[in-house]
């Protein structure tokens, strides 16, 4: 990529931001308030849906590219449906946040996006193993690819519960995507990331502790279907589709905090579905670690994240698998420490 087409990328990006940042400020103007409740880290009634911004950006920079863009122009049509069903599950996931639709309706609006997305080819066929080789799924990749897209898109929305955490988290994670994406030539991954780097950076301003707007299950949703289909695109940029974990490799600190909590509330006897306030940056918040520092928390294991991918692109086929290594180390290590927190303030780790 030419320096004058980087930089009329960063405007045409800049533009998007400054979309994005005018919807949220009409979703300020005219509120869908969230009233807090015995689970909530806020104590006043605010404004959810902040991630219509996201949405409208990602929508008007796809259009752009297939109207206009002499590059990525979308010419494998597998896209158009996979874009159409996420802007499907915005719209659902908007109605949720206006008027609470059932936990059954919403997972299977998500089940019909996925389902879109696989039968439009994208799925995973082969899983690298390091020091023994390259398996083929077979039939076994469309369930992978089905379980992996259902399980970033909930992962994501269940972490969007702290002012900033999320917005920030993903803001770094889809720009490092453009950057990977625009060295390794996946010119529709890299605009697509682009597209929504510049959606969060319109909206995180808004979200940042104190937050005059929640994301809501709009903008998480979407952007949790959308890094899911990416991550799967992302594998075709090496024939061995070792790729598909640069997106969980970048996501990995609100994946680990959701898959942890979820398995953590199986294995207490809890109901894993009901709602509760005990993920990892919510004990954190709750034994007293600042909301704004809990954020940076995250944010800091994204910019962690994205030297490893960084790192990955080095390493040798069969190596690169390892580099998710120091990443749970980490994770694990933050684990440890909001355990500690937890115990020394008496909390339970159930509600």
């Amino acid at each position: 990529m030419t320096l004058a087409a980087f930089l009329q990328h960063l405007a045409f990006a800049l533009c998007l931001a400054g979309l994005s940042a005018a919807a949220v400020r009409a979703m300020i103007a005219f509120p869908i308030l969230d009233h807090p409740n015995a689970r909530s880290a806020h104590s006043r009634p605010t404004p959810r849906g902040g991630g219509v911004g996201v949405v409208l950006a990602f929508i008007a920079g796809m259009v752009v590219l297939y109207l206009f863009a002499d590059f990525a122009r979308l010419a494998e049509r597998q896209f158009l449906g996979v874009i159409l069903a996420a802007i499907a599950i915005a719209g659902v996931a908007l109605v949720d946040d206006m008027r609470s639709l059932s936990a059954r309706l919403r997972f299977a609006c998500q089940l019909a996006a996925a389902l879109v997305a696989i039968g439009s080819g994208l799925s995973l066929s082969r899983l690298a193993l390091p020091y023994i080789g390259y398996a083929e799924l077979g039939p076994l990749g469309l369930g992978l690819t089905l379980i992996w897209i259902l399980g970033c898109t909930n992962a994501v929305n269940f972490m969007d519960g702290l002012d900033g955490l999320v917005g920030g988290t993903l803001l770094i994670a889809c720009a490092a995507l453009a950057a990977i994406a625009a060295h390794q030539g996946g010119w529709f991954v890299y605009a697509a990331a682009l597209f929504l780097a510049a959606g969060f950076a319109g909206f995180l301003p808004f979200n940042l502790h104190p937050a005059r707007i929640f994301m809501g299950d709009v903008g998480s949703q979407f952007a949790g279907f959308m890094l899911a289909v990416l991550a799967v695109a992302a594998a075709r940029f090496d024939a061995t589709q070792v790729s598909f974990l640069i997106v969980p490799l970048l996501l990995l600190g609100l994946l680990w905090d959701a898959a942890f909590t979820l398995a953590r509330r199986g294995a207490m006897g809890d109901r894993v579905g009901a709602p509760h306030r005990t993920h990892l940056y919510q004990m954190a918040q709750r034994s007293g670690v600042p909301v704004r520092v809990v954020a940076a928390t995250h944010w800091g294991f994204a910019l962690f994240h994205a030297g490893l991918a960084a790192w990955f692109l080095a390493l040798p086929g069969l190596l690169k698998p390892l580099v998710v290594l120091p990443a749970l180390a980490l994770q694990l290590g933050w684990t440890l420490y909001v355990a500690l927190r937890v115990r020394r303030a008496g909390l339970s780790w159930r509600g």
